[in-house]
């Protein structure tokens, strides 16, 4: 029997303990192909065999589930997998249900593909109806469980949870078993350059490297990052000194011209304020909403007429 982890809401509840416990027995019946068999009617006509406990179907009525979240499958995984197929069967069954002629993956689609690749002609199956919703919550947390997704299809199945189905950070974190810090992180990785996403599907960088790189803004400058992480083999703390580095080498240049921008600014009304006055005047600023507006005179009389002059604006 597959060792199962602990995931709160994980896949016993899916599948049901009685499905769980009973996996090692479907396989010893499996191997024993003399023991007392059953014949079910599928929804396409064809004869299945129900064997004990488990019902077994034919890979050829079973098809995966196109909207799932997992969209890469490693080839060489596929044929370890395969192999031990090969030998021992497949350990645990597959999640589906009923869709017009096939049955529908819900959880199990790399086990299905190992199995074709092991030329089984049947594989046993636990049959439930779930909504879509449901579909794609049970996908994603048996990929998760299994840590099967890559970050960036991990962060797409988050996405997709919220936008289709209105749910919040929260409510997908219980559903998986993981904070909502943890979820609020992976979902940070879609706002990456899309070829800094590819190189990340690809292993060519790690999710370290990645989430790095989000304190860039610049999608081009992400590139070219992302691209002398793999020429040079950068460290995920060599990456972050790096991004720090050119930040700093980029906050005096930016400060400057704001400065220079509002200094500018300040100037123009202190010319205009001279022109009003007919006197030099300096405006001392302490901060960009706070100062001292300084108006000089030279005689009495000078005096007497900004006095004027101000009260004859009210």
């Amino acid at each position: 029997m597959a060792k199962r982890t602990g995931l709160g809401k994980g896949l016993g509840a899916i599948f049901g303990d009685e499905v769980m416990e009973s996996v090692a027995e479907d396989q010893e019946l499996k191997s024993h192909p003399k023991q007392e068999q059953a014949v079910v009617k599928t929804v396409n006509g064809e004869e299945e065999q129900e064997t004990g406990k488990g019902l077994f179907l034919k890979l050829s009525s079973i098809e995966p589930n196109h909207h799932q979240p997992r969209t890469e499958f490693r080839e060489e995984s596929l044929m370890e997998l395969a192999e031990s197929m090969k030998e021992y069967g497949v350990l645990q069954p597959l999640l589906v249900q009923r869709k017009g002629d096939f049955y529908e993956i819900i959880a199990g689609e790399r086990r299905w593909r190992a199995a074709k690749l092991a030329g089984l002609k049947e594989v046993p199956v636990v049959i439930r109806e779930y909504t879509k919703q449901q579909s794609m919550e049970i996908a994603l947390i048996e990929n998760v469980q299994r840590e099967d997704l890559n970050p960036i299809e991990e962060a797409k199945a988050y996405q997709r949870l919220m936008q289709e189905f209105g749910l919040k950070q929260e409510e997908i974190a219980a559903r998986v078993a993981k904070n909502r810090v943890t979820i609020t992180n992976s979902m940070r990785l879609l706002k990456l350059d899309n070829r800094v996403q590819d190189m990340l599907i690809e292993n060519q960088i790690t999710g370290g490297h990645a989430r790095a790189l989000l304190a860039v803004d610049e999608p081009e400058l992400q590139f070219q990052i992302a691209g002398k992480i793999v020429s040079e083999n950068l460290s995920v703390r060599e990456v972050e000194k790096l991004v720090k580095s050119m930040s700093k080498k980029r906050e005096p240049k930016e400060k400057k011209d704001e400065d220079e921008s509002i200094s500018l600014i300040f100037r123009e009304l202190e010319d205009r304020m001279k022109t009003a006055m007919g006197t030099k005047v300096s405006i001392n600023r302490k901060d960009r909403n706070k100062g001292r507006v300084e108006i000089e005179y030279y005689s009495e009389a000078e005096l007497e007429r900004i006095v004027e002059l101000i009260e004859s604006i009210r």
